[in-house]
């Protein structure tokens, strides 16, 4: 077991923690040697003001447009923190050509064509890669993705960031997205799935497997009240705080003792 320190990297409109990663542009050194080329990259994003409205590639499009060892980048979000008036920009208003968005980006008008919906602490958000999007001024979100670090900037508010719009026209879709809820406790999709644990008393779990890379599990603390963790080897247990996170290796059990939330996270 081991718990992972975050790597800070700030931006113009707030900051992420990228929690869990073996990427080149975040890398933990110390997560890197245990498992290799984690398939998963898990951040918090802090959200001081609304960021691009992106759009990533899908596993072909970054191998056609940006090399054969890259990946595409499916994403999920959880809400841990939101302003009564947050909202995000959830794919596309219907029949809307690629031309007519062209010519809304480089007028500066597209938001009379995309899709505005309000989101609160513990909505959950699937983020199938080709789909536009941009999350708001207010919020904070826990990220599930594939472990990729491409986004095509495709309207930028007018802040005179560069943009990449005929990538981002060439890889987006318009399908119509699934209704924003509240987490249900469990989410799976073809890359990773959630499950929310509730521990009351305690829980323990063994991670099975022998393929470090790919059979690693994740535990994000969402929130505790006097809660501990330990293996079988550590006399001492360890302190859970909230928005820790813990990688489990193929082979190890853990036990958590106390009250907490747990957001149980694995790669597909």
């Amino acid at each position: 077991m081991l718990k992972l320190d975050p790597v800070e990297s700030k931006k113009i409109w707030g900051y992420e923690l990228w929690l869990a990663s073996t990427h080149k542009n975040g890398l933990q050194k110390a997560f890197a040697e245990k498992c290799g080329d984690f398939p998963l990259l898990v951040k918090i994003i802090q959200a001081d003001d609304i960021l691009s409205v992106q759009v990533h590639p899908d596993d072909e499009s970054a191998r056609e447009l940006e090399g054969k060892d890259e990946r595409g980048k499916t994403e999920c979000w959880y809400v841990l923190d939101a302003n009564e008036q947050s909202q995000i920009v959830y794919g596309l208003k219907k029949n809307v050509s690629r031309e007519e968005l062209k010519k809304a980006v480089e007028e500066n008008q597209l938001e009379q064509y995309l899709n505005f919906v309000k989101v609160k602490k513990g909505d959950f958000v699937f983020i199938p890669s080709t789909t536009v999007h941009a999350i708001g001024k207010g919020l904070r979100l826990l990220e599930v993705q594939q472990s990729c670090d491409l986004t095509y900037r495709f309207y930028d508010w007018g802040r005179g960031r560069e943009v990449h719009l005929e990538k981002a026209l060439k890889v987006m879709s318009s399908k119509t997205m699934p209704t924003i809820q509240q987490f249900s406790g469990s989410f799976e999709c073809d890359y990773f799935s959630l499950e929310q644990i509730n521990v009351c008393g305690g829980w323990s779990m063994y991670c099975s497997g022998s393929n470090a890379s790919k059979d690693t599990q994740l535990l994000f603390v969402l929130e505790e009240n006097h809660a501990v963790i330990k293996s079988p080897d550590e006399k001492i247990p360890t302190a859970l705080k909230s928005e820790d996170i813990y990688a489990v290796f193929p082979g190890e059990k853990i036990t958590v003792e106390g009250k907490a939330r747990i957001m149980r996270i694995r790669a597909k």
